[in-house]
């Protein structure tokens, strides 16, 4: 310890160089440290703006989904409604070209419909999807404003007769307050004047004869005896 305090006070002069050089050094070790923590913080910010922009990715593609089967429900209030289907024939007429546009778009959009929101990553499969949605609610509305405009105008006199008489029936065939023997006729003589002028869906069929498949079924009953 003397011989080094005997040196330095030889070399006194070397204090102030070495003072020098220790600022350097604490500044430079300063700065990479402040270098490490902005990385760190960059790194952390990336991370965090990736974690949310996959959530806002998933969020979009929920609202996407929430359109489609909202779209998908305002067509199900005709294919489940026959009374709607008479009302506004053109909805299932396949020979109308905007009938047959709003049921392409909606195979798009279905074919397009991811399984769950997570499920849909890339860019280009959310813009497609997207587009489907959008095609698909934009094809039905203006079927819909159509077959509002036109109704039944399309039918001669006798076919609207036809048509009216129809939708009387059909309203008996639903009317639980009828006998059931009263709805199985009506609904059979709907069927009959509706044959020809109006294609119903196999699911409009099915959700009209699952109201009244008691009658529809019910046979001819046998005769009771009592023994007196």
């Amino acid at each position: 310890m003397k011989s080094l305090m005997e040196f330095l006070s030889d070399k006194w002069w070397m204090v102030f160089p070495l003072m020098a050089f220790a600022g350097r050094w604490a500044s430079g070790w300063r700065r990479a440290g402040d270098r490490r923590h902005r990385r760190r913080v960059e790194l952390y910010e990336l991370q965090n703006r990736a974690a949310e922009a996959e959530k806002a990715s998933v969020a979009g593609v929920q609202a996407l989904m929430a359109t489609h089967d909202a779209t998908n429900r305002r067509w199900l209030d005709y294919e489940l409604d026959v009374g709607k289907l008479i009302d506004f024939p053109l909805m299932t007429d396949v020979r109308e070209p905007l009938t047959v546009a709003f049921l392409r778009a909606k195979r798009e959009a279905d074919a397009r419909r991811p399984v769950s929101a997570e499920d849909l990553r890339s860019v280009s499969g959310l813009d497609a999807y997207r587009q489907a949605v959008n095609n698909f609610a934009v094809a039905l509305e203006v079927a819909e404003r159509e077959a509002r405009r036109i109704k039944d105008s399309k039918f001669s006199g006798p076919e609207r007769e036809r048509l009216a008489t129809a939708r009387k029936l059909l309203m008996i065939a639903e009317n639980q307050a009828a006998t059931p023997a009263e709805r199985q006729a009506a609904y059979k003589r709907a069927r009959r004047e509706l044959d020809g002028l109006i294609v119903l869906p196999d699911v409009t069929l099915a959700a009209l004869e699952e109201k009244i498949a008691p009658e529809l079924d019910a046979g001819p009953r046998p005769a009771q005896f009592h023994q007196g």
